[in-house]
């Protein structure tokens, strides 16, 4: 009977394998978006053209940021620094740095590397000109933070740590709760142990990360005690302390649990309820159980303190919702882990009860209500509209987490329809190897061989191979519980889907929100349209702004081509073309024609090939437009070799 389950299990663990793998390549795979505090207005404005160099250059972001010496710059266009280094802050969430008197006309570069309110790195860069636009030697392409080596591990940590407090505060849950007779198994212990291991070593990691994380991301700056010294004085240093204090109390709450509380006399009656306790054991029951929740939500508390949830909308709130959602994640998924490993780990002559199973099923359903009611208000708070489930990245991921959760839910269901069909409690399961004992062939034999022999060794050694044979012969009969295999495989099934969730979970904590992602974009764009018309001629034509989304149908192929004409007139004028991503960043392609046409008047195309001054700014001067009229102005960009696509626009020109 055994053989014919293993063939069940074994591609259900590939298969969870196989989908957590390629869940992760993928997401590894997608473009870095680590900015969760957005650039939203500078002085001078973005590509703008100013007559006369300005005294300082001034940043603001949607949120308060934490920065350091060098953490903006402003380089001529040899890629020489031409600011004092001495930035300061304005006041709210504008900050500004000096610039050296008598610049010349040419383009400046302004780069910028800070940390959120949210914890997270934010760097970027954009272009003005004194004068006139130039060419410039500074590349501003793929400006990231928390990228490379050290990113990857950083988050490999995060992605650990979030286990580990799952694993940990889920597993002695369900022992506390759920299973009291599980404190005394190995295999039980074990996990919850590794839970208290992996987030201890994730925390310590993290901290020695965090100052290359956050500054130059190299592999060697992740020992520098200076760096350890300036991450200590930040709220994230500070919350990443603290956890390893709650951790320190959470061996002792370990130590206890699985020490006093699993001595024999512990565990519970043969009916299945609990037994008749004294006063000594419920007081260490109750203490077990307020120590233990005073530390997984003080553990919960670490992240929403120094993430999400500490910034933006309603803070008061966001935070002990967060710490909710979390310690409902943990009981479920962290419970569900403890429940595989009973199922497939705990002893034969100890099997799980259905009342446990039964009792951790109610925990369950309590935890999904809470996650849906905190979820509903993550969601809103976070992304905002509708539109930004489909539009940003965050709210894409959001959407898969969804799906897997109601994937989740829907297994879960099969469980329950197995978990109500177990017997009520081990007692019950533990009289049908007694009906067979008697005729079992192997216990016979080794109990002649006990009473033909005097030798009090050779009794002891025979005592051991029964205990043995006794233990294999229940273990088969257990497996061969076709009730119990089913919920094996479809909690085993849970588990895997729970693995891909924690992945897509850890991600979405690194993601720039979908609302600060919009109030980004918004803001990017206004501010273009405003630089374009404070820089108008003075014959009160004014400029003209064009956008026009394109999509090379290649891979990385989709973006939004900016066109400004200045001031829009017969004659010469000015033209700036922007390429950008779909979530705003600057897009270094190949390469940018556009083509003027006039066809009423049977003029043209005429060609303009702008000259490229940064990554996704080009600009061409004297651009000449021989009439007023309706014109079709026809702007290609290619993305490859091969990929390109032609977008137009008509505009009244003159």
């Amino acid at each position: 009977m055994t053989q014919t389950i293993a063939p069940r299990v074994r591609p259900l663990v590939l298969l969870f394998l196989a989908v957590a793998a390629a869940l992760l390549a993928g997401l590894a795979g997608a473009a870095p978006v680590s900015a969760h505090a957005a650039l939203t207005g500078s002085a001078p404005q973005q590509g703008v053209v100013v007559d006369k160099a300005p005294t300082q250059v001034t940043l603001t972001f949607s949120e308060k940021v934490a920065f350091s010496d060098g953490a903006f710059r402003v380089l001529d266009p040899k890629g020489k620094r031409v600011d004092t280094g001495k930035a300061t802050e304005l006041g709210g969430t504008t900050y500004g740095v000096p610039l050296h008197a008598g610049l010349p006309d040419g383009t400046y570069t302004v780069a910028y590397q800070v940390v959120s309110a949210d914890s997270h790195p934010v760097a970027g860069a954009f272009t003005f000109s004194v004068g006139a636009p130039s060419v410039t030697s500074v590349s501003v392409s793929d400006q990231t933070a928390g990228g490379g080596v050290v990113g990857a591990l950083y988050g490999f940590g995060r992605y650990v740590s979030y286990a580990g407090f799952i694993v940990m505060v889920g597993g002695a849950a369900f022992v506390l709760a759920c299973w009291p007779r599980g404190s005394g198994v190995r295999a039980v212990q074990r996990l919850v142990v590794s839970g208290w291991l992996a987030m201890t070593a994730a925390t310590l990691a993290l901290l020695l990360m965090r100052g290359s994380y956050t500054g130059s991301g190299k592999v060697g700056d992740i020992f520098d005690l200076g760096l350890l010294g300036d991450v200590l004085q930040t709220k994230t240093g500070a919350a990443l302390v603290s956890r390893l204090l709650l951790l320190a109390a959470g061996a002792l709450f370990i130590a206890v649990l699985f020490g006093a509380y699993a001595r024999p006399g512990t565990d519970e009656s043969e009916d299945g309820e609990e037994p008749d306790e004294s006063s000594a054991r419920r007081d260490l029951t109750f203490g077990l159980g307020i120590g233990g929740g005073v530390v997984a939500i003080g553990l919960a508390a670490t992240w929403a303190l120094a993430e999400h949830a500490s910034t933006g909308l309603q803070p008061n709130i966001a935070m002990p919702v967060d710490v909710l959602h979390l310690v409902a994640v943990a009981l479920w998924l962290g419970g569900l882990a403890a429940l595989l490993v009973a199922l497939f780990r705990a002893p034969a002559d100890t099997p799980i009860e259905g009342s446990a199973v039964r009792r951790f099923s109610r925990v369950a359903f309590g935890s999904v209500l809470a996650l849906v009611a905190t979820g509903i208000y993550q969601s809103w708070r976070q992304l905002g509209s509708w539109s930004a489930f489909t539009d940003t990245w965050y709210g894409q991921l959001l959407l898969i987490k969804i799906g897997l959760v109601v994937v989740l839910v829907g297994i879960a269901y099969i469980s329950r329809r197995w978990t109500s069909q177990l017997p009520e409690t081990a007692a019950t399961e533990a009289a049908q190897p007694a009906e067979v004992e008697t005729a079992d062939p192997e216990k016979e034999t080794v109990a002649a061989g006990a009473t033909g022999g005097s030798d009090a060794k050779r009794a002891a050694q025979l005592a051991r191979q029964q205990a043995a044979v006794d233990t294999a012969r229940l273990k088969r009969l257990r497996n061969a519980d076709p009730l119990r295999s089913g919920l094996r495989r479809s909690v085993l099934a849970e588990t895997g889907v729970a693995v891909v969730l924690l992945a897509v979970t850890t991600v979405l904590t690194s993601t720039e929100p979908g609302r600060t992602e919009q109030e980004a974009k918004a803001a990017t764009s206004a501010s273009s349209s405003s630089s374009s018309s404070s820089s108008s001629d003075t014959d009160g034509t004014g400029a003209l702004t064009l956008d026009m989304p394109f999509d090379t149908g290649g891979q990385d192929g989709k973006g939004l081509v900016r066109l400004d004409i200045n001031p829009a007139r017969v004659g010469g004028n000015v033209m700036h073309v922007y390429v950008e991503r779909p979530n705003g960043r600057a897009f270094d392609v190949p390469e940018v024609k556009v083509a003027f046409t006039l066809t009423a008047k049977n003029i043209g195309p005429l060609p303009v090939n702008p000259d490229r001054i940064a990554t996704g700014h080009w600009t061409a001067n004297e651009v000449q437009i021989p009439m007023a009229g309706d014109w079709k102005i026809a702007v290609t960009v290619r993305t490859s070799d091969i990929d390109q696509v032609t977008v137009d626009k008509n505009a009244q020109i003159g």
